[in-house]
């Protein structure tokens, strides 16, 4: 089968198509082949080996465990061991599977694939998984956003922020965004109720507060969110930012650091990979959530679509196409 690899980190150039074997199924996993792969901010660390601590457990000099990029995937059951009942070859499927995705085929465990959303794409179906269960995860578990709550996105036109735009208003929160001039509109046809050019308008000098704040760039101090939240308002934030040794991290342990001395709550946004996948199948099936892709790459051009995720502004999701 043919799959994008990498044995040294670095840039997108690294990145090879080769002919490599077909996983050999295991008595839980099923075969499944890949009609889509979802590209994240994930897959980019581990190409890069940053930030740095990630080492220790990928390879100091080298990666020695992911050498396929491909965080998420959706396509078709091919085959199944014998220990799996929930599904038969046919079934389109998705998951979060962490890496190997950029590949023809790919063999899953039975626990972490869910049944696809029938109405939307392979490509489409392909973006849900990690971005929006983040999505998820910072509004409904650690922002427990209610009805007529003000909420903010930093970065609501990202991969991340299209879903958490839409989430947020099937919560019945008043939503606003914050993101470019030149996807406002995007961002109002997701259900926003107001949008914030960052570009003529710093939100954290303005004069609203807000009861919950996900936050997906990391682009302003804690201090300058403090100053627009509720006393006891939320920050979330799944980390952003980008650098050789903490990067995406600081924002994070900065929230740990100071959260035990404030009214408010200050909170990292973790992953937990495929527990939400049937819930938010449920809701792009009733059209309360639709995937945003920015742009599908075939699998040959998977470097070019990294350098494109690298190089930031993204409108929702850039995917691998594997359809034929």
């Amino acid at each position: 089968m043919k799959a994008i690899v990498y044995d040294r980190y670095g840039s997108p150039d690294v990145l090879e198509l080769k002919e490599i074997e077909v996983p050999v199924l295991k008595e839980d996993e099923a075969l499944v082949r890949i009609r889509a792969a979802g590209l994240n901010p994930y897959d980019w660390h581990f190409l890069r080996g940053h930030p740095y601590p990630m080492r220790l457990a990928t390879g100091l000099r080298r990666p020695r465990k992911v050498t396929i990029l491909g965080s998420d995937m959706a396509g078709q059951v091919e085959a199944v061991g014998r220990n799996v009942t929930r599904f038969q070859p046919g079934d389109a499927v998705y998951a979060e599977v962490g890496s190997g995705a950029c590949a023809e085929y790919i063999g899953v465990p039975e626990k972490k694939l869910r049944a696809k959303p029938a109405n939307v794409t392979f490509e489409q179906a392909a973006g849900v998984p990690m971005a929006a269960q983040t999505a998820l995860i910072g509004l409904r578990d650690v922002g427990g956003v209610k009805p007529g709550q003000k909420v903010l996105i930093n970065g609501a036109s990202g991969g991340v922020g299209t879903f958490a735009v839409q989430i947020a208003v099937a919560l019945g929160a008043e939503v606003t965004g914050v993101c470019s001039a030149k996807n406002a509109d995007l961002v109002r046809s997701l259900g926003a109720n107001h949008v914030i050019d960052y570009a003529q308008e710093d939100f954290t000098r303005g004069t609203e507060r807000y009861d919950v704040i996900l936050d997906t760039v990391g682009n302003h101090p804690l201090s300058g969110f403090r100053r627009v939240m509720t006393p006891r308002g939320v920050y979330g934030t799944p980390g952003g930012g980008r650098g050789r040794w903490l990067g995406p991290m600081i924002q994070q342990l900065k929230c740990g650091l100071l959260s035990p001395f404030v009214s408010q709550r200050l909170a990292p946004v973790n992953d937990k990979p495929n527990q939400d996948l049937d819930f938010l199948r449920e809701l792009i099936e009733a059209g309360k959530l639709t995937p945003v892709t920015d742009m599908a790459y075939p699998l040959n051009e998977t470097a070019e679509a990294m350098r494109h995720l690298e190089a930031g502004h993204v409108r929702g999701k850039v995917v691998i196409s594997l359809s034929e």
